[in-house]
């Protein structure tokens, strides 16, 4: 493969949840091309199991859509070191009020490639408990519970579109739920 150079990196606007740069690369053929970068610091994600086999799910309005979406529990890294299944622990509880000890590592995601870094672990959380739910001040989440079949109908019916949630609901159902 031909060798592409950064020329420089820019930062543009340093945001809440995210930086944005932009590069100047050469690329292969010589020229010089300006690409845009969001930098992120990184996410997990939860496929929350009950003792009954459902899944718990979080219904929540999402601006960038301007609508509610069903969603697994999710959440960015409060730092770039905090280990992700701290993080799907801590999204488990403050999202849905249930508490797990210990989660798997389902997958990982990188959410789009083209101009973003984020990465997504995605754990799964089984023997949970009742807790309490730990909303921020701008979150309102409904917490529901639907079996694997309900939420893969979802998909292909293009009710659920995120696609961290398609990825861990059908990434569990293909090694977990036959």
């Amino acid at each position: 493969m031909e060798e592409f150079k950064r020329l420089k990196r820019e930062l543009v606007v340093n945001g809440v949840l995210f930086d944005y740069y932009q590069d100047t690369m050469q690329i292969p053929n010589g020229n010089i091309a300006k690409w845009d970068l969001i930098d992120h610091k990184g996410a997990a994600a939860v496929v929350a199991v009950r003792e009954d086999g459902k899944l718990l799910m979080v219904r929540q309005y999402r601006n960038a859509l301007e609508r509610e979406t069903l969603e697994i529990p999710a959440g960015g890294l409060n730092s770039r070191q905090e280990p992700t299944a701290d993080a799907a622990k801590r999204e488990l509880e403050e999202e849905t009020g249930y508490i797990c000890d210990e989660v798997e590592l389902l997958t990982s995601i990188y959410t789009t490639v083209a101009f973003c870094n984020e990465k997504i672990d995605i754990y799964i959380a089984r023997n949970m408990r009742p807790g309490k739910q730990h909303l921020d001040e701008d979150e309102f989440i409904n917490v529901e519970a639907y079996s694997v079949e309900e939420l893969k109908q979802m998909i292909y019916e293009c009710k659920i579109q995120d696609s961290k949630t398609i990825c861990g609901i059908m990434t569990y159902a293909a090694k977990y739920a036959k």
